[in-house]
């Protein structure tokens, strides 16, 4: 082992990589803290993450960032050339760990004579690896529920045999429950078996006794190098047990529990973390007894030997730890990491109060509620239950004196389209008898909402324990909001009532509702009966001592203590829950325009409800509100923050959508909007104002309208032509965006997928096939600035998340650059920007897929248009930004607050190109959602993405291949099945594969082309039902280890390629669904496996 010095100089910190469902944003909110944190004590930070679109790979976070795959060889590069001290695993979450453990086992360690901080090597081991778990849990003396650990299937099926299903099955090193579940049937057991084996690393799963319907409950914990051990939180999940914690409804602290149970479990927690000589945070999950009435509910058979077991030990900061620290105000990573370095609890100064120090446990004097955000708005056809294996995206957070209250709250800060706790789906009513099954009561998304309706229609609290195995408790406060409904629908509205109403959580919006008026009247009533919120703040201390960071949340209560800020100040509206479309790209624009707005001596405000975030953490501005972001919450804000008649300025180009959607309710309420008007917003986003703005600029865009019926929607469409893009206006991340081949399509897509109505206009667009390209400008009303073009590997007609881009356009030519910038410089000036927009281009006209490997033929001519203006800060700005060194997000804050930009020393045009090459792919979280579809189209489906740079295209593709998992290998199978319209340009790839020694196998039409070009293929159908092996047997027996499946528009074809994208998806191999991305990735393949270079984006910024 690796001596440490006491203290190191120099340590190496791992991030977590892209964000994909089960690792979401709370680990670069961890590992910015700890690069704070370890640099106040002196330390340098070395840093490496593939993942741009985090603070934590900003330079001047840590002392040196390598943005380079997160893989064991890369790692031993950086180690080789900056000789850490020590190294720091536990802040990139699961990713963080399995590298550790691999550089161990690959000798990395040694060789280089650097040992592991904060968690040693045994005790990652002995919690991650199921066997070795049991074994310390015996030796301390806790109990565990029944279970084995089986490596092959023959092993899983005698123990299924002897212990009786339902059993869960868990894989070892796996994140967020990747390929387990609850098996209640053998089939299920057969299949999770199945999957689970794959999907771990030393193919091994645990089979456990099935605690379904108990109480789960997790406990944070802290324990210095002198054995202090401090818990900081405890959490009661609303869900009972089944449901993976990030997937349930978490309340803090818990509701339930009496203190003899509570102090039994701290005590427990305690002695895990001393047991396990963990140094810094770490997480533990128990499953707990529940209510007599649940117990008789179960039907339990088996007598338990103990009141509670332990379920799993995370030694590591996790999504559990961010949302201790948002709701406690204890900032876990920043602790933990000054730990690692040998400092003690009682050393460590709490940032919150500055007067008490780290070991003072946190007292909570109100409830945390936290909500999971999942994707099913954008995939209604995915399996909506929530299981053992996580589906949420993100999560809200929100802070309120009473459950009720925090549960209202909750609701409203999802941001589902507007729904509260009143929304209902018309089919949960039938005319006669309640039917309890008729309502979404089991683990599912709409659950809080069945309860609802079930408590409506006049379902009894017993009927539902019953039915959810729910603690009562829960279910009595879900009751009292509804007796409060039907008050509020029977009686006359006093101010006695609404004051009632507000306390429990009421929104103006539900209380219209309910008595009939617009939520604008509700408001004017609220105003003058006097009733508005107050702002208390989150102390750590349960207000013992007095709190110097501003961190506040609203409630109905007496004495408000957010007194209006002094002096200069700007409100900047954060982003809310991450969700695919809008991820933790906006929340770094939100952090750099607080930053900004500070730097520049205007005080900034941030309302945000995302616990995951940087921008929420308690120095990310001088003031935190944590609210829904809904019109409510920042109009009761700005008032609050209203002094003699003025009212501070919004922000809203950053927060994505939801804040762009707000900026027009807050110019109709008067509200002041910094930078862009409001109304050049809605320029932007109106179908028909746009295509006069563009026309008499003379700009093309492809041919189309907005309709709002069918007879209208046919006739466009025959008019432009097929194919066509159609889509909502005022959406984000293409939601429920298509392509339509036909009008049997177009009326299909218009029946299905969208709510036609006069204020509710679909576009449709002539779909134009070309090259993509995309632009983010600053624009000060005088000058507009392009730090530089991106273009898009994948043709037109793919979501720009989930293309893979490149910087610098490599591939078009002079004229098509000088074109790019003119039209953006008029948009710019012409729309009146203030501050950010990203603008979108198609090249039509020569070849759709151009690489540098080929030479371009400039003689056809080109016709560039505008696809879309957005007047905001989009996805790309944190990729543009490193690759660039121009702080884009910065900048346009700077502009915003009217400063020009030759005053910040730049200038207007195309930034000089740099003398690199960045490429970002898009990364699936698919394998965890089970019967979604993800083949690349017009809607995005990615979750997260990863950047690849070098000096090189070839050096720089090969790293983000890499980097998100699609990479080629030389010499090893290869699936082909492409639709017929892709055949022609299929050649090249074929014939770079068969160069590369791939062995090549191919489903009928597609083998039948690759025998024609005279080159060997084994022919595998794609009819499952007849005859082996089929394509679902090469993918699972692993005679291929990619899949190129490109598809058409009819239904068949479709479904037959289901099969093949789900079988690669479950197998853990690329699979590519667009023909440009494999034409890509085959290109990359001749180039040798260390050839790429190792560096800082600070060194790839400075030129050779």
């Amino acid at each position: 082992m690796a001596i440490i010095p006491d203290k190191p100089k120099k340590v190496l910190v791992i991030g977590s990589g892209p964000i994909v469902i089960g690792q979401a944003a709370e680990f670069d909110y961890a590992g910015t803290q700890a690069c704070k944190s370890l640099r106040e004590e002196g330390v340098t930070t070395i840093l490496v993450n593939s993942n741009p679109a985090t603070i934590m790979t900003d330079q001047g976070v840590a002392e040196r960032v390598y943005i380079e795959p997160l893989t064991v060889e890369v790692l031993e590069r950086i180690i080789e050339r900056e000789k850490p001290d020590g190294i720091l695993p536990t802040l990139g979450g699961q990713t963080g760990l399995n590298l550790a453990v691999a550089l161990a086992d690959a000798g990395v360690l040694e060789r280089h004579n650097v040992g592991l901080l904060g968690t040693p090597l045994e005790t990652i081991r002995r919690s991650e690896d199921r066997d070795y778990f049991r074994t310390f849990l015996h030796e301390i003396g806790e109990p565990e529920p029944e279970n084995l650990s089986v490596n092959t299937m023959e092993e899983a099926l005698a123990a299924a045999e002897t212990m009786g299903l339902p059993l869960v099955v868990r894989p070892a090193y796996t994140l967020g429950g990747s390929g387990g579940g609850i098996a209640n049937t053998q089939e299920e057991f057969e299949t999770f078996a199945r999957t689970g084996l794959a999907a771990s690393p030393i193919s091994q799963v645990l089979l456990e006794r099935s605690l379904v319907g108990w109480k789960e409950i997790e406990y944070e914990v802290m324990r210095d190098g002198a054995d202090n051990c401090i818990t900081i939180c405890n959490m009661e999940n609303l869900d009972p047990m089944g449901v993976h914690t990030g997937d349930s409804i978490v309340v803090a602290p818990s509701q339930t529990l009496s203190d003899h149970e509570y102090q039994m479990l701290r005590t427990a927690s305690l002695k895990i973390i001393r047991g396990l000589g963990i140094e810094g945070g770490c997480n533990v999950q128990f499953a707990l007894q529940p209510h007599p009435r649940i117990s008789k509910a179960l039907g339990q058979e088996w007598f338990p030997e103990s009141p509670y077991y332990v379920i799993e030990v995370n030694p590591r900061v996790s999504r559990s730890s961010a949302l201790a620290s948002k709701a406690t105000g204890y900032p876990i990573a920043r602790v933990a990491a000054k730990i690692a370095v040998g400092k003690k609890l009682d050393e460590i100064e709490n940032a919150v109060t500055k007067q008490t120090t780290a070991a003072f446990e946190p007292a909570l004097d109100y409830c945390v509620l936290k909500i999971p955000r999942w994707p099913f708005d954008k995939f209604p056809h995915g399996d909506r239950r929530t299981t053992t294996q996580m589906k949420a995206t993100g999560e809200v957070m929100v802070i309120e004196r009473s459950f009720e209250a925090a549960l209202q709250k909750g609701a409203r800060a999802l941001e589902l389209s507007g729904h509260n706790l009143l929304w209902e789906k018309p089919e949960w009513r039938s005319e006669g008898n309640l039917s309890l099954d008729r309502l979404p009561l089991g683990p599912n998304d709409e659950r809080m909402w069945g309860l609802m309706s079930a408590l409506r229609q006049g379902a009894t609290v017993d009927d539902l324990v019953n039915h959810t195995y729910i603690e009562p408790w829960f279910l009595n406060a879900f009751e009292r909001i509804v007796k409060m409904e039907r008050r509020l629908l029977g009686e006359e509205l006093t101010p006695t009532l609404l004051k009632t109403a507000k306390r429990m959580g009421f929104s103006d919006n539900q209380v219209g509702t309910l008595s009939d008026m617009l939520p604008e009247q509700v408001r004017d009533l609220r105003h003058e009966w006097g009733l508005r919120p107050v702002y208390k703040t989150v102390d750590t201390c349960a207000a013992e001592f007095e709190a110097v960071t501003p961190y506040y949340y609203s409630t109905y209560d007496q004495e408000n203590e957010a007194l209006p800020l002094e002096g200069k100040k700007a409100l900047v509206i954060g982003s809310g829950p991450i969700r695919i479309g809008q991820g933790i790209e906006f929340d770094y624009c939100s952090v750099h325009a607080a930053t900004a707005l500070s730097e520049a001596g205007v005080r900034s405000i941030m309302i945000n409800s995302n616990p995951e975030t940087v921008s929420t953490d308690f120095d990310a501005s001088d003031r935190l509100y944590f609210e829904p972001l809904d019109e409510e919450s920042v109009l009761d804000i700005l008032e609050n923050e209203e002094v003699d008649n003025e009212f501070p300025p919004s922000v809203v180009q950053f927060g994505g959508q939801t804040a762009i959607d707000l900026s027009q309710s807050l110019a109709r309420a008067g509200m002041p909007i910094l930078g862009s008007s409001a109304e050049a917003i809605d320029i932007a986003a109106d179908r028909e104002k746009f295509e006069d703005f563009l026309s008499r600029l003379g700009i093309p865009q492809p041919p189309g309208a907005a309709v709002t019926s069918v007879e209208e929607a046919l006739k466009v469409a025959q008019n432009i032509g097929y194919p066509s893009v159609v889509r909502p206006s005022y959406v984000i991340g293409g939601r429920s965006m298509e392509i339509v081949q036909n009008a049997t399509e177009l009326i299909q897509y218009l029946t299905a997928a969208v709510e036609l109505a006069p204020d509710k206009p679909v576009l449709i667009d002539r779909y134009l096939e070309g090259k993509e390209c995309e632009v983010d400008a600053i624009c000060d009303g005088v000058e507009v600035l392009i730090p530089g073009i991106m273009e898009h590997v994948e043709r037109a007609g793919v979501h720009s998340g989930d293309s893979m881009a490149i910087y610098p356009s490599l591939n078009l030519s002079a004229r098509e650059i000088e074109t790019i910038v003119d039209y953006t410089t008029r948009i710019g000036l012409a729309l009146g920007v203030r501050g950010l927009m990203n603008v979108q281009f198609v090249i039509h006209g020569g070849a759709a897929y151009r690489s540098p490997n080929t030479p371009q033929d400039n003689s056809e001519p080109t016709t560039v248009y505008i696809i879309e203006v957005n007047p905001r800060g989009s996805r790309t700005i944190p990729f543009i930004s490193k690759l660039t060194g121009v702080p884009v997000a910065k900048l346009a804050t700077r502009v915003m607050l009217g400063e020009a930009l030759k005053d910040q020393g730049y200038t207007g045009g195309l930034w000089p190109e740099q003398d690199l090459v960045g490429v970002k792919a898009p990364v699936f979280s698919m394998a965890k959602l089970v019967g979604v579809d993800w083949h690349l189209g017009p809607e995005m489906k990615s979750t997260g993405e990863v950047m690849g740079v070098d000096r090189d295209f070839q050096k720089a593709l090969t790293k983000a291949l890499l980097a998100a998992n699609l990479n080629l290998k030389p010499g090893t199978g290869v699936l082909l099945s492409i639709a017929d319209q892709h055949k022609a340009e299929a050649v090249s790839l074929v014939r770079n594969l068969a160069d590369a020694g791939c062995l090549l196998y191919a489903t009928e039409g597609t083998a039948a082309m690759i025998s024609a070009m005279g080159l060997p293929v084994n022919m595998t159908t794609k009819k499952l039902s007849e005859g082996h092996p089929n394509v679902v047997d090469v993918i699972e027996d692993g005679s291929v280890s990619a899949v190129v499946n490109t598809i058409s528009g009819s239904p068949e074809v479709m479904r037959d390629g289901f099969y093949i994208r789900r079988a690669a998806v479950e197998k853990h191999i690329p699979c590519f669904t667009s023909m440009d991305t494999a034409r890509a990735a085959a290109e990359s393949l001749p180039s040798e496996p260390a050839s790429y270079d190792i560096a800082t984006i600070g060194e790839y910024l400075e030129a050779r």
